[in-house]
């Protein structure tokens, strides 16, 4: 026999495993009201970002780019260790990396807005990689 997600719950509640208000709350909505969105398999934080994706296809397909890529890390300040304690790196995930047809790279970020703390890591990318052109698309 298999349950329904209602008689699930039910049994959850009378073995005391979860509580009513859990279970009677709305879901939690994004801090930023992103909607998470997926394409081709991937999921996007915002619909803008899965929308800048798509048009980074058609540019490879028309060849107006050479290709790109998602998600690249990039450290920012590496791990440490100071009076016995230890430091995590600083790191700064972008949106997507883009390497144009002159060879040139562009590492882009799709943001509604800027928070303080990506401007702080924006400071640090640029200082660190000067040889990169860091793009913010609104």
């Amino acid at each position: 026999m298999r349950w329904t997600e209602e008689q699930y719950r039910e049994y959850l509640k009378r073995k005391g495993k979860i509580d009513n208000e859990i279970l009677d709350q709305e879901p939690k909505k994004s801090k930023y009201k992103n909607e998470k969105t997926i394409v081709d398999g991937i999921q996007f934080d915002s619909i803008k970002e899965a929308e800048y994706y798509c048009k980074l296809k058609i540019l490879k397909k028309a060849g107006e780019i050479k290709d790109f890529g998602l998600q690249p890390r990039f450290e920012l300040q590496p791990g440490f260790e100071k009076n016995g304690v230890k430091y995590q790196p600083i790191t700064y995930v972008a949106d997507f990396v883009i390497v144009n047809n002159d060879g040139t790279t562009d590492v882009v970020d799709v943001k509604g807005f800027e928070t303080q703390v990506f401007k702080i890591k924006k400071k640090l990318f640029e200082y660190k990689y000067p040889e990169l052109s860091l793009k913010v698309v609104k």
